[in-house]
């Protein structure tokens, strides 16, 4: 079950308001902007994803060293961290609002030419540049990482959040002309897609306090 709802985070970071507009821009740094090859678009998404994930995976190794440190309490840690994820939820569903959650931080980039390893960097910039709907999701993520101190699985659940969120990149990059309808119906259904996601969090975070 904690797979399957990791997962759908991570798509669910991908589809949000934060991430998704800003999704044809990332493929015209991936593609260059003296020529459109698909090969080199996917090349460097693929990087993208990985620094992006070189990232989460030392998160994932924090959190879980975390949890192993509250071992002890464990217990009051899980419905501490089972709460926090439903007011994450209830302020992505706008019932209230957190006000720290809901600022947003813009980053300037500049990468010319940009290659593989380039494209990780730019991943890497990403993750420093989470607004607050990626931020919530991961953090939920993170939580729950940290409930089950357990190293292997905490990497094994952040790899599944990565490739929630990162095989969308790399299918956009390589149908980006075909899925701007799409992206243009999620768009005008974002209040929709934003109690969905929110209730996704909620679901997390009662899983966290119950199992």
């Amino acid at each position: 079950m904690e797979y399957l709802l990791i997962f759908l985070e991570g798509i669910a970071s991908f589809i949000s308001p934060c991430v998704l507009p800003m999704i044809p821009i990332y493929i015209a740094y991936f593609t260059g902007e003296e020529e459109k090859n698909l090969r080199k678009a996917v090349i460097n998404s693929i990087g993208f994803v990985l620094g992006f994930t070189f990232i989460f995976l030392l998160l994932s190794v924090f959190a879980s060293s975390f949890g192993n440190i509250v071992s002890k309490n464990m217990q009051y840690f899980k419905i501490g961290f089972g709460i926090l994820i439903i007011l994450f939820g209830l302020n992505y569903m706008e019932v209230f609002k957190i006000k720290f959650l809901n600022k947003t931080q813009n980053r300037k980039m500049n990468i010319e030419k940009l290659n593989f390893l380039k494209a990780m960097l730019l991943g890497i910039v990403f993750t420093m540049s989470w607004t607050p709907c990626v931020g919530a999701f991961l953090s939920s993520a993170l939580l729950l990482i940290a409930k089950n101190q357990d190293i292997i699985k905490g990497i094994t659940l952040i790899i599944i959040y990565s490739v929630g969120l990162g095989i969308p990149f790399i299918i956009s990059t390589i149908l980006i002309e075909k899925l701007k309808t799409l992206f243009t119906f999620i768009k005008k259904h974002y209040g929709i897609i934003k109690k969905i996601s929110g209730l996704l969090l909620i679901i997390m975070g009662i899983y966290t306090i119950f199992f």
